[in-house]
């Protein structure tokens, strides 16, 4: 029943499991009839039945005889659950179409629960690599159109991290398939307080382990709860994508020419990179203004700095209009908004929401976040330019049409109103592999265990 809340409520109210979910565990707990493995259960078939989604929708179309646009969403969601059940875990047959059943007949009503049935009874007669011969077509008619069914993806987004990825058909499936595993739970020791040997110490060898690449980053096992870490609870710790806390560091560790005392992050919220370069700032007698255009985001921002050990400030500015004056800052971040196509494991309902014409709606917010960035920057300052996004229009194609503005190439040069060069990134982050060809980095999650953030630095050079 709670795992069906948690999707109606997604489907119903473009919600998010992520923030619908924990509210409902927690209610589930109170009452005492709802235990570890309960809450375990519910979450996989949550999140499971949401990554999904794609390929159960093709099984069950080849089971009931209309459109599934003509089959009431309350009774796809439990289909879907049933589906992935009987497909994606390892709950007994008999057990899985019982209890689809028992739960249409409860939310639905008898009629509904008759056809729930029947639909999963033929599902039944295969297993998940027997459908997908059946439902997904032949890669060699239709490579995407195949890897869209077999993995859970909009064929849209296939194409688009392909053309992103490059190269062939090995390196798109694992990163499809890193798409649909469970992400770690990954933690930073924000600099100046805390560590990441204070927060290893706090935790069991079997509970923990250091962060692949980030000296700041303690990568949590499976079952591991932030809340219960005293560093976390006080928020000199906090949940952060390993991959996020790179492009900070990525950030202040770009060489600069002349002095190092103002740095600005110009899309702060909700406050994760905000609170490492603030702590970084610190070490260096920097000051960090953070800047973020949703009052009620710029709050959590002031919540993650609160107790930096140095001086900053939070402010709630739109950065397409600063109310700082230009040529003020020595380090800048700009962590633009973007369709998140790079974090597609953490929010696996994104993937059916976003649309190609989203793309159309950032671009113009994007290219001018940028330029007030390279605005906001002194000459020999460095711009970072960051999404959580791997698509080209997102990330390359931003890069390129604002250089070439602003600074006559992406190799560099001068207009009337300025010059830049981008910067080579993968020095910046030491140990980690694949990085590509620079100068920009993309990571990747089957390559890098993060979500496929991008990064660009540029240095204004006049």
């Amino acid at each position: 029943m709670l795992a069906f809340e948690a999707l109606r409520a997604v489907d119903e109210r473009d919600a998010y499991a992520n923030l619908v979910l924990p509210p409902l565990l927690r209610k589930a707990r109170q009452k005492g009839d709802f235990d570890g493995r309960d809450a375990a259960l519910a979450t996989e078939l949550v999140y499971g039945t949401l990554r999904r989604q794609g390929t159960y929708d093709a099984v069950i179309s080849a089971c009931v005889d209309r459109p599934l646009r003509e089959v009431d969403p309350p009774v796809l969601d439990v289909l879907s659950l049933g589906v992935h059940q009987l497909l994606g875990t390892r709950i007994p047959t008999h057990a899985a179409v019982s209890a689809s059943v028992e739960l249409a007949r409860v939310v639905l009503g008898d009629g509904r629960a008759k056809f729930v049935n029947a639909v999963l009874r033929k599902v039944a007669q295969h297993d998940l690599d027997g459908w997908l011969e059946r439902v997904a077509p032949p890669y060699d008619e239709d490579p995407e159109d195949h890897l869209a069914v077999v993995h859970s993806h909009p064929r849209w987004i296939v194409s688009a991290l392909w053309d992103s990825l490059g190269g062939g058909r090995a390196g798109i499936e694992d990163l499809l398939e890193a798409d649909n595993e469970r992400p770690e739970v990954t933690l930073v020791a924000r600099p100046g307080r805390s560590t990441a040997d204070e927060l290893l110490g706090a935790l069991d060898d079997e509970a923990a382990l250091a962060g692949r690449w980030s000296p700041y980053a303690v990568r949590l096992s499976e079952g591991g709860e932030p809340g219960a870490i005293e560093a976390v609870r006080e928020g000199r710790a906090g949940v952060q994508d390993e991959g996020s806390q790179l492009v900070a560091l990525a950030l202040a560790r770009a060489p600069l020419d002349g002095p190092d005392k103002m740095w600005l992050d110009g899309c702060a919220g909700p406050g994760g990179k905000a609170a490492m370069l603030a702590g970084l700032a610190a070490e260096r007698g920097a000051v960090l203004l953070a800047a973020e255009k949703q009052p009620h985001r710029a709050g959590l921002v002031a919540k993650a700095l609160a107790g930096n050990p140095g001086p900053y400030q939070v402010i709630a500015a739109d950065g397409t209009r600063p109310p700082w004056r230009a040529g003020t800052f020595d380090r800048v971040l700009m962590d633009v908004p973007c369709t998140g196509l790079g974090a597609l494991r953490r929010r696996p309902e994104a993937r059916w929401r976003r649309r190609p014409d989203d793309l159309d709606g950032f671009a113009p917010l994007q290219r001018g976040l940028l330029r007030t960035a390279l605005a906001s920057v002194r000459v020999g300052g460095v711009v970072g330019y960051a999404t959580c996004s791997p698509h080209l229009a997102e990330t390359r194609a931003v890069v390129d049409d604002v250089l070439k503005q602003y600074g006559g190439s992406t190799d560099g040069g001068s207009t009337e109103s300025g010059s830049a060069e981008l910067l080579d990134a993968r020095p910046l982050l030491p140990g980690v592999p694949a990085l590509g060809d620079g100068p920009d980095v993309q990571l990747w999650p089957h390559l890098h265990g993060t979500d496929a953030m991008y990064l660009a630095l540029i240095r204004r050079t006049g």
